[in-house]
């Protein structure tokens, strides 16, 4: 299992069940096993749950060591994400990261982490701030700012000094843009 960095909670995942009797329980209260760090980035993904294709075989949708893309193209993908400041990056790295997973979207963008999924993405902030980009116009996001993101190309730029920590749901989508 991918350590988190020191200074950054892990995501506590508790998911419900039934026992043999029919009534709600606790099935199990830990940890989110999946954690995530693309080379260089700095970024840190812990994924929650996921639901369809995008879920890996077995008890656990979302065991240590499953590698899951961006987004899924048949499911969904509970993600919690830290992204530190952008001075902290390494550009070149994240650049090759987001070239391997077939997200960028090859435009020319003011920003390093400019990236474009076919997905419904629910974004909300959960710590700190960060600016949600587009290819025109940005938005400063702060802590429960929620943003809908329909398959466009966008950054995320953290220019605080801090981490912020994010909470990504993200959807496959049967749409043009999700509607």
């Amino acid at each position: 299992m991918l350590a988190v960095p020191e200074g950054l909670k892990r995501v506590r995942r508790i998911v419900t069940g039934t026992n043999a009797e029919g009534r709600s329980i606790i099935a199990s209260d830990g940890d989110a096993p999946n954690v995530f760090a693309p080379a260089g980035s700095k970024v840190v993904a812990q994924v929650v749950w996921a639901t369809g294709e995008a879920a890996a075989e077995g008890a656990d949708p979302a065991p240590v060591g499953h590698h899951f893309g961006f987004h899924s193209e048949k499911g969904s993908i509970l993600r919690i994400a830290d992204f530190p400041p952008d001075e902290t990056m390494d550009t070149e790295a994240l650049g090759h990261f987001l070239d391997e997973s077939g997200v960028r979207d090859g435009s020319e963008n003011r920003h390093f982490w400019f990236h474009k999924t076919h997905s419904l993405d629910y974004a909300i902030v959960l710590e700190g701030e960060i600016y949600a980009m587009m290819d025109e116009g940005e938005t400063l996001m702060q802590q429960g700012d929620v943003l809908v993101q329909r398959a466009t190309s966008h950054s995320w730029s953290n220019r605080s000094g801090r981490n912020c920590r994010m909470a990504f749901i993200l959807l496959a989508l049967e749409g043009r843009r999700g509607e």
